[in-house]
């Protein structure tokens, strides 16, 4: 993890254990027995579906809790939007609205 020049947070591929979307990548914070977790799944899937270029990755907070400690993640589901170089540019806690997650990928690839 690094920091860019503006002082945002950078996450790479090795952090989140995926690769990056080109555009943007939606990094989503879950526990086993998370029920809004799996809402959460279900919009962010469809939404990287409809956008070209957008990557839907989800963590296990449980398994990978050196991660969680370093980004301040207090609860699940949570979701980091990342732009294309991997720089968190909006994040959110509970269950998201479709709508608001593609305007934070609007924000992301502005």
């Amino acid at each position: 993890m690094a920091a860019d020049t503006d002082g945002s947070t950078v996450l790479g591929a090795e952090e989140i254990g995926a690769g990056l979307g080109e555009r943007a990548t939606l990094v989503q914070f879950s526990s086993a027995f998370c029920q809004p977790c799996r809402a959460t799944r279900r919009v962010l899937e469809e939404v990287s579906g409809m956008v070209e270029g957008v990557a839907h990755v989800e963590i296990d907070a449980e398994a990978h809790l050196d991660l969680v400690r370093r980004l301040n993640i207090m609860r699940t589901p949570t979701v980091l939007v990342l732009d294309g170089r991997g720089a968190v540019v909006r994040r959110a806690s509970g269950q998201p609205r479709k709508a608001d997650v593609i305007a934070a990928i609007g924000a992301a690839v502005a």
